[in-house]
This record gives structure tokens, sequence and C-alpha cells, in this order.
């Protein structure tokens, strides 16, 4: 037997923070590739330390639902899981490139396939240029168009810009954007300033986090000048000096992130079958596209007030 379990952060000051862990873990659970599929959260319940003592399956994947390696996934994760042959090290990895360790958890009798998260994986590439067709209600979108990809941002961890400086390198790499660009909240550039590092009249803008909140509700588009008060609202697209400015919300809310889940559990060794086909397929179907590869969408994130924690 194989189970799965999706780590994320969770939030004791806003009930929606785990709205997309549930979602997910539900969209894999339909497709029936894991014997057993369980939400575990630092904030919330189900906690982290437990999670693993009460599956049935003697084979576990743990995914966690993070932007970047960094304290959560190399230490409290770990650590609550009690994984006690863990070091980071063994990701061996530059930041962006962790993929899996393989440990036992002695106490239970479990082999645990600890997986890097979702955000440094390259499916979300596509995640990301997904957001940017939901918002934009464009499956092309692209031509005159440019995209930034927004993160947090932080002196204590240089893997958290380092995620988004991938990402967006890999979608310039593909010449679809005509400007492809990397903003922060906490470093520079700032996403304060997003239209003076476009000449696109058209700018979407596609928060590299996990859940709507604080920052991406209210923070953000305050700050690019969406509104004086997120709680009256934004339009989409916002008129702001000069430019459009498609604000897509957080990437993780993104149907197609359980498509990354499975990808990092598929890269560890699961056992998948035709799961990742099926959760493309139900996801074009949800949204009514054309059929293409990696096609998704949930709700565009924008325009309303506070949501989850990021």
């Amino acid at each position: 037997m194989q189970a799965l379990v999706i780590a994320a952060h969770g939030s004791h000051l806003n009930p929606d923070a785990s709205d997309p862990t549930y979602a997910h873990a539900d969209r894999v659970r339909e497709t029936g590739a894991f014997d057993e599929v369980r939400e575990a959260f630092w904030k919330e319940e189900p906690h982290f330390r437990e999670v693993i003592r009460t599956l049935e399956s003697d084979e576990v994947f743990v995914v966690p639902l993070f932007i970047s390696e960094g304290y959560f996934t190399e230490q409290v994760i770990p650590r609550e899981l009690r994984l006690e042959e863990w070091h980071p090290e063994k990701w061996d990895s530059d930041g962006t490139s962790a993929s899996q360790v393989t440990l036992e958890a002695t106490d239970v009798d479990k082999t645990v396939h600890y997986c890097g998260p979702v955000g440094t994986h390259d499916a979300m590439t596509d995640v990301i240029v997904q957001r940017a067709e939901t918002v934009t209600e464009d499956p092309d979108v692209g031509e005159g168009v440019g995209l930034a990809v927004v993160g947090h941002g932080t002196e204590r961890n240089e893997n958290s810009a380092k995620a988004v400086e991938y990402h967006t390198e890999r979608i310039r790499e593909r010449d679809r954007f005509d400007e492809v660009e990397a903003l922060f909240m906490d470093e520079e550039p700032e996403v304060d300033d997003v239209t003076e590092y476009f000449e696109s009249e058209d700018i979407v803008v596609v928060p590299l986090f996990i859940a709507d909140g604080y920052h991406t509700q209210e923070d953000i588009p305050e700050d690019m000048g969406l509104t004086e008060d997120y709680r009256l609202g934004w339009d989409v697209p916002a008129e702001v000096d000069g430019h459009r400015i498609w604000y897509a919300g957080a990437v993780g809310t993104e149907g197609l992130m359980a498509d990354v889940i499975l990808e990092r559990a598929a890269d560890a060794g699961a056992d998948l079958g035709d799961a990742l086909e099926t959760v493309r397929a139900n996801e074009r179907v949800a949204t009514g596209t054309d059929g293409r590869e990696r096609e998704s969408g949930t709700d565009a994130g924008a325009g309303t007030g506070a949501g989850a924690g990021d």
C-alpha cells in the first residue's frame, strides 16, 4: 500500500488558509492512485507530528506544499515527522533542485519518501503560465503582454528568491511573453514599482504563493496601486500608470497544482497509473479549455478581500 501526505503551513488566524491543500488533496484522491491521501499542517490539525503514525500504508510519499527550500522544508517538517536520518545535505540541492530522499520511520516500520517542495518543481512553471491564462481568460495570452512573477523575498532565506528567479528564467526562455520579470515584496526589484519594469501596456502579475492571504490580498494590491484599500476590492484589469494590470492572485490556488504534487510523488517512485493524465483531463473539462496539455484553472483570486495565509 502507498500513501500520500501533503504537508502545508496552515494558519491559526485564517480558516481559509488550508483550502487549497484540501482542494488539491481531493483532486489527487479522486484519481485513486494512492490507498490513502492525507493533509497535514504546521498551524492546524491534523498536525505534521502524528500523520505518518495514523497511516496503514507501509510506503509514504510526503510532498511539502511550500514554495521554496528553507526552514520549513529542511527543518520543521522532517523534525515533526520524526525522520531521524534526515539532513538537508541529502537533497544535494543548489536551492531549487531538491528531488527526494528515502528514509525509514523505524518506530512504525514505514518507508518515507520525503520530496522537495512543489514550488521548485519544473511543472510549477506551467502552473504560473496557466495562472496567466486563467486571469486573462485567454489560452494564448503572451504576445504584447508582460508577465511579473512575484515572490516574498527575504534576507533570511536566499532560496525564497531563487525559486522565483528560476521559474522566471524558464518562462523567459519560452519566448511567449514580450517581457518576463521577477519582482519581490521585501527586496529589489520591488513589486510596488511594477510599471517601471515593463514597457508592455498589459502586465499579468502572478504571486508565487501557495494560498491567498495577507500578502496577496492586502499588501500587493495596495502596493501596486490597484486599490487604496483592499477591503474595497479592485478591478481586473486595473489601470495603473498607463498600464493594465491583470492581478492573478496566488499561484497555489490554481487547480493544476495537483499535477505538480503528483509529479513530485512520481519522481520519488510512486506508482501513479494514469493519475497524471486524469488530473490534466479533469482540469481541462472543468475550465472548458481546448484540450492542450497542462490546462487548468480555478478562481482568479483577484478583486476580493483578504484570503488565506500565504
